[in-house]
C-alpha cells in the first residue's frame, strides 16, 4: 500500500504521473483519497483511505503503512455488494490485532465517491481507537466494544487528501486546511480555449484569492495566500492544458500545503523554485508528514471533453 506516499518520492507530482497515467477524466473523478497520521507502538504511521466510485457503486480500500512507508495491512472493501454494505475485518500483524469496523447501509453521497453523512468507519489498534470516520459516532462504539473504556478516542490527524476533479472551465473541491478546521469551498477557474492569454483564478469561499496572468509563461508556479489566518503554499502545473496533445489533453495539478509556521514556509527559498517543482512537492509533504505541521491538498483537473 504505497500508492499515496510513494506519489510524492523522487518521480513525485507530476502532470502524467503513475496515479493518472492510463486513466480518462471521467473515470479519474471518482477517486478520493485521504491520509491521516497517527501513532502505533510509539511510532508516528499513516492510515490511507480510499473512496471509488464506478458504474457499480461505491467502494473503499483501507491500509495502514509504518513511518517508512512499508505496508502493515491493506483491505479492499466493496459496499456496493449487500453483504458488505456493514461489516468488520479482523487481521493480525506482527503479534498486533487489526480491527476494522464499517457501517455504509445509510450513507448519503454526494457527486463524489467520499460519503457525506450516515456512515462510520472505525479503524482499532490492540483495542485502541486509531481512526474513527463519520457522523455514526455512538453507533460505532456500539458496535466496536461494550467495554467503552478500552476503545479509547481517536489519536489520527487529517494530514493529506488527493482527489480528482472534472469540469470544462470551473472545477470545484472542498477541504479542510487543517486539522478538525473549518470546511471551505475551493473553486478554480481558468478557461484556456482560444484565449491568447489565459488567466489562473482561485477562489476560497468565493473570494479571489489568487489570480495568475500571462498563464502561457506561468504554468508552473507557486504563491502563498492566507486561509483561517494561515500561509497556504499554492503550487499549480497547467502545462499540459496548454500544450498538450488534442486527443490526450491530460491534467493540471493543484497543490494547497499549509504550515503553522511561516517562517518555514521562507526558509528555504529554493523549494519553492517552479523549475524544482516536483522536488518541492517531495519536500513539502515529507515535512508535514513527519513533523506534523499543516496539511496537503493535492487536485488533479481533468477538462471535459
Amino acid at each position: 500500500m504505497r500508492d499515496f506516499p510513494s506519489c510524492f518520492g523522487e518521480n513525485g507530482i507530476q502532470v502524467a504521473d503513475s496515479s493518472s497515467s492510463g486513466t480518462t477524466g471521467k473515470n479519474a473523478q471518482n477517486l478520493v483519497t485521504c491520509v491521516y497520521q497517527c501513532k502505533l507502538r510509539g511510532r508516528l504511521c499513516l492510515i490511507t483511505v480510499t473512496w471509488t466510485k464506478n458504474l457499480m457503486g461505491q467502494g473503499l480500500s483501507i491500509g495502514i503503512d509504518d513511518s517508512a512507508h512499508q505496508c502493515l495491512c491493506k483491505v479492499d472493501i466493496k459496499p456496493w455488494l449487500f453483504s458488505k454494505r456493514k461489516g468488520c475485518k479482523n487481521l493480525e500483524v506482527d503479534s498486533s490485532k487489526i480491527d476494522m469496523y464499517w457501517d455504509l447501509t445509510n450513507a448519503k453521497f454526494g457527486a463524489g465517491p467520499e460519503p457525506l453523512e450516515g456512515f462510520y468507519l472505525a479503524v482499532i489498534f490492540n483495542g485502541e481507537m486509531i481512526l474513527l470516520l463519520g457522523d455514526l459516532k455512538r453507533e460505532a462504539y456500539k458496535k466496536i466494544d461494550n467495554d467503552a473504556e478500552r476503545v479509547r478516542c481517536s489519536n489520527s490527524i487529517f494530514v493529506a487528501k488527493r482527489e480528482h476533479i472534472f469540469g470544462k472551465k470551473f472545477y470545484v473541491a472542498k477541504a479542510q486546511f487543517c486539522d478538525k478546521g473549518q470546511t471551505h469551498d475551493v473553486a478554480i477557474e481558468c478557461d484556456t480555449v482560444g484565449l491568447n492569454d489565459p488567466s489562473l483564478v482561485i477562489r476560497i469561499d468565493s473570494k479571489p484569492v489568487m489570480q495568475v496572468k500571462r498563464l502561457k509563461w506561468k504554468f508552473r508556479g507557486n504563491n502563498t495566500i492566507l486561509v483561517d489566518g494561515l500561509p497556504v503554499e499554492v503550487f499549480w502545473d497547467v502545462h499540459n492544458w496548454l500544450f498538450g496533445n488534442n486527443n490526450n489533453m491530460g491534467n493540471a495539478v493543484f497543490m494547497f500545503q499549509t504550515s503553522l509556521s511561516a517562517e518555514k514556509l521562507w526558509s528555504n527559498q529554493s523549494v519553492f523554485d517552479p523549475s524544482v517543482l516536483t522536488r518541492s512537492y517531495s519536500q513539502q509533504i515529507k515535512d508535514c508528514q513527519t513533523q506534523g505541521l499543516g496539511f496537503s491538498l493535492i487536485l488533479y483537473a481533468w477538462k471535459n471533453e
